[in-house]
Order: C-alpha cells, then structure tokens, then sequence
C-alpha cells in the first residue's frame, strides 16, 4: 500500500492509478476490527481504495474529547499493511491539508441533525459534513463506506450528497460486535475496567427493547430502556429513541409506525467518563 500525508500527493497517486470503482474509508484512526470490516467489504468491491485517518477537530465540541480521543497511527497502519494491496493508500494528512483556510461553512440538514445526537452534540454533524464533504472533493470516490453504528451520521451523510450532488454511492455497513455484544468503537479502549465489563447491557437491553415492540406501548419500552441501564453503577442514558430512517422522526406511539419505513432504536449512553451510542432496527410488522 502507499502513504501519503498531502493532498497533492495523493491526487497524483489516484491520477496515476486512474483505476475503477474507486472506494473510499474515512477514519479518525485507534482501527478495529469494525473499521478492517469497511475496509475488507470496500477491497471486495473497488479495484483501488482510499482510507483516510484524520482526527477533525471541527465537530468535537467538547475540546477535552478531542484531546482525549485516541490516537495510534503507527499501529492503525500495521492492521492496514494486512489487508490493503499494492495500488491502495492510506492518507494521513494533518488539519492545515484539510483545512488551508477555516471552513466556516454551515449546513442545512433540516430535522435530521436536531434530534438525538444533535441535541446532545450541538455542532457536532456541522463538523462532520465539513470533513466529509472536503474529503470527497479530495478523493473523488465513486464509492464511500460507513458503519451503521453512527446511524445518524450515515442519514445525514447520504442528505449532504443529495444537497451536493456529489456522485458518490454511499454504502452503509453492518454494526460489528464484541463477542460480549458491546459495539466496537474507538472509544472502547478508554473504557475503565469495570465500565468495560458492564458496557454489554447496552446492546442486551435495545435486544429486549426489539422483542417487546410487538406487545407493548413506546413509552413503556422508552421507560424500561432507560431504567434497566441507569441502575447498572456509573450507567446513564443520555437518550433512548425509535426514529426512522430517512427522516430521523421519533415516534411517540406504535400507530405512527409506516409499512414502509424501516426503524431503529438509538441510544447514547455515559458509561462512566466515555460516552457510548449503539442502535437496533426494530420492526412492528
């Protein structure tokens, strides 16, 4: 695989490779076997792929969680080096390649970021679409992949290429777990020790929250969410909602629920100092 940390120097090597499909894995790097799962997918599909690792400071607007997000490239290369071929690269840049100028751009995402993590995360997804959409002029892919762990990311990141018209598919990627249940995140490794063994109630309690749509009531399954994690020692859920997909609108009772939708229950939780988000699809039909 080729390293580079300009974007001269990669527009070249995707140049010379002139190669299609093109895929593309934006990372902020700290790599697990959830990110090697986009990578391996995007290798099977696209005759040259991209994977960037960039920590963007834009859409922390918690400075402190900036600061302590993890970082360990020479190691994120090491597991790429086992799976990317000779025509791959990795991108490494630094913020002043990504952001020659401040990016004082602001997006319209309508309803999508003002729920859940938007509310939690004021100017979070503003972030995000800045780093997504200066990575795809960057890179130019034809296919770009996302794990549908960050659901709300994934909505709003398919709205920003329609508001674009950036001609890039978005592939969405099934949520990879530990074998305990937890979802894989980066963040993770910062989990203390007895966090870590308690974080699996997440996933087992949006699993009981599936199961019970078909007999009860929203508010009783929103209660039972919230009540079975928060009295787990150090647990605390920020929010518990079920929302479709495309338009990310929470529904309050079981005769909102449309044939054709499809939706999914979405959760943030403090698991001690580090928070947490995972989500399920729950079907009433």
């Amino acid at each position: 695989m080729n390293r580079t940390a300009t974007v001269k120097e990669l527009k070249r090597l995707l140049k010379r490779k002139n190669i299609q499909p093109s895929g593309f894995v934006p990372t902020m790097g700290a790599l697990h076997a959830g990110h090697l799962s986009l990578v391996a997918r995007a290798i099977k599909e696209c005759r040259v792929l991209t994977v960037s690792i960039f920590v963007n400071p834009t859409q922390f607007n918690d400075k402190e969680d900036l600061k302590n997000y993890p970082r360990n490239v020479e190691k994120d290369l090491e597991m790429l080096s086992g799976l990317m071929r000779e025509n791959d690269i990795v991108f490494t840049p630094d913020t002043h390649e990504i952001y020659p100028e401040e990016d004082t751009r602001i997006f319209n995402f309508g309803n999508l970021d003002k729920v859940m993590e938007g509310l939690h995360r004021p100017g979070h997804f503003n972030g995000v679409a800045q780093v997504v959409s200066r990575l795809f002029d960057i890179v130019d892919p034809q296919i770009a992949y996302f794990g549908q762990k960050d659901f709300q990311q994934l909505t709003i990141i398919k709205e920003l290429v329609r508001q674009t018209g950036k001609m890039v598919k978005i592939s969405s990627c099934p949520i990879v777990r530990e074998p305990d249940g937890l979802a894989m995140s980066s963040r993770n490794m910062l989990l203390e020790h007895s966090i870590r063994i308690d974080a699996p109630i997440i996933y087992k309690t949006l699993l009981r929250a599936a199961e019970l749509i078909k007999t009860a009531e929203i508010t009783d399954i929103k209660d039972l969410v919230k009540s079975t994690i928060n009295q787990t020692p150090d647990f605390n859920v920020e929010y518990f909602e079920i929302a479709d997909d495309v338009e990310l609108v929470p529904v309050r009772q079981k005769s909102e629920f449309d044939k054709g939708k499809r939706y999914f229950g979405c959760i943030a939780v403090k698991a001690g100092k580090i928070r947490l988000i995972d989500n399920i699809e729950i079907s009433l039909f």
